[in-house]
């Protein structure tokens, strides 16, 4: 069913969170790899590092010119200035194109994201469902991979739509509930948080990267999504977290119309993190199918969103804290929380709890959250 992997491979984003894990997993496996990156990359054994901007399309061919696949993870956070995102989104993909066409590589795996579908309000969502973009993100998203398929009969061309990943060295915007709950502070969400929001480990995501690396052409050259098949709600997942910092404290609901007019204004201010798209998408469930990757790779997550969170809070319970000046940089990165380390005022820190009073409060967070099921169907 399977082939061995193709070597050598050349990662673009290496330094990357996604990309460091995959060239450690594709370096175990004994294939070599061009680590491309504008950061640095250690050089080790089997694994050659070039240092460019994934834009430089002499410098990225150049490195692609012995490989025998590409896999693209180089993109543009949604924190990004729009010109930004677009630029690295768009002409990253354009340059990996012209890179493979120059090298002759046999395999293009392009990582991509749910993102492309906007806000669909079926769930769960097919490869199928038309792309509709609602941002500069998810358009620039859309915008690549229409690139990308247009010059998919050139070579064995995947693509590959993870949902939010989670995992040692990836932070962003959970930045924000891991500083809030270490303080002891409740943790406002929009709404009820009913809503159930997929998610994905950041190991099951490299392990379905592999997998499509690995397929033979008829099975690789298609679109995947790749989610968590066990999810719960938003309220339950980020309660886990609270739980787990031991103070006692609990996820609090806002009202809806006002939190999303709020944040709304001070994200187009530029003074708050989260974007436009993710304050809508709090809003209803959002999750996608991936049972074509479970039948045509034979992909089965090992981890639930809950464990995805909570193994992500761990290793930065275990980390020192990031320069706040370079906050937003990368995923990495905590982001920088804007008008929202203002609303701190709004709740509390508190020492952490007894362990009698803790084992109380948890017993009433699953008394009260477990009304519904906790497992999604993906």
């Amino acid at each position: 069913m399977v082939t061995a992997l193709p070597s050598p491979v050349l990662v673009t984003g290496a330094a990357g969170v996604l990309g460091s894990s995959l060239t450690a997993r594709l370096l175990r496996e004994g294939a070599e790899v061009v680590a491309f990156d504008r950061r640095g990359v250690p050089p080790t054994d089997r694994l050659r590092a070039v240092t460019g901007d994934v834009r430089d399309r002499a410098a990225l061919a150049e490195a692609a010119s012995d490989c025998r696949a590409i896999v693209h993870c180089a993109s543009a956070l949604p924190s990004y200035p729009k010109a930004e995102i677009r630029s690295i989104t768009v002409g990253g993909a354009e340059s990996v194109l012209e890179a493979a066409a120059s090298a002759r590589v046999d395999r293009l795996v392009h990582i991509s994201s749910t993102a492309v579908y906007g806000l669909p309000e079926r769930v769960p969502t097919p490869e199928d469902h038309p792309h509709e973009p609602v941002d500069s993100y998810s358009a620039a998203k859309a915008e690549a991979e229409r690139a990308v398929a247009a010059r998919a009969s050139d070579r064995c061309t995947a693509i590959v739509r993870p949902k939010t990943f989670l995992g040692p060295g990836r932070l962003g915007l959970f930045g924000m509930l891991f500083e809030w709950a270490e303080e002891g502070r409740d943790f406002p969400i929009i709404g009820r948080g009913d809503v159930r929001i997929q998610m994905l480990d950041l190991d099951d995501l490299v392990e379905a990267v592999a997998a499509v690396m690995a397929a033979p052409d008829e099975i690789a050259a298609d679109a995947y999504n790749i989610g968590a098949a066990d999810f719960a709600t938003f309220r339950e997942d980020f309660q886990a977290v609270l739980d787990e910092a031991g103070h006692g404290r609990r996820v609090r609901s806002l009202p809806t119309g006002p939190a999303v007019a709020a944040l709304r204004a001070a994200s187009a201010l530029g003074l708050s993190p989260v974007y436009d798209r993710l304050v809508r998408k709090l809003k209803a469930d959002s999750y996608v199918d991936i049972s074509k990757a479970r039948e045509r790779l034979g992909f089965a997550p090992r981890h639930s969103n809950r464990e995805a969170v909570l193994r992500t809070y761990r290793w930065w319970r275990s980390r020192p804290q990031s320069d706040p000046d370079s906050a937003g940089a990368t995923s990495a990165d905590r982001w920088k929380q804007g008008l929202l380390a203002g609303a701190k005022i709004c709740f509390p820190a508190r020492a952490k709890a007894t362990a009698q009073g803790r084992g109380h409060d948890q017993h009433q967070d699953r008394s009260t959250l477990t009304g519904r099921g906790r497992t999604g169907t993906a």
